[in-house]
């Protein structure tokens, strides 16, 4: 059987973690982590490192990644809570 190249809901998921589109950060990379100082990275390749420094050898670590908190609207009443 040959599969179509259709984006499916999991392909869907995967593009909103992993994003193509962010650029290469050490604050994001598999080989750096965060010291201290919120602005440098102890990078295991190049030692310390600012948090927006990469290399060749950044490699993208989703878990390290905060996504942006979800706005809550203010408009809601006490009946749109009612059962």
């Amino acid at each position: 059987m040959i599969f179509s190249a259709t984006k499916t809901g999991v392909d869907k998921m995967s593009e909103k973690a992993f994003n193509k589109k962010l650029p290469h950060s050490c604050e994001y990379c598999v080989h750096g982590s965060r010291s201290a100082y919120m602005k440098e990275i102890l990078c295991k390749k190049r030692g310390v490192t600012e948090y927006r420094d990469s290399c060749r050898h950044y490699k993208y670590d989703p878990l390290k990644r905060e996504p942006n908190k979800a706005k809550i609207a203010d408009n809601y009443s006490p009946e749109d809570f009612k059962l």
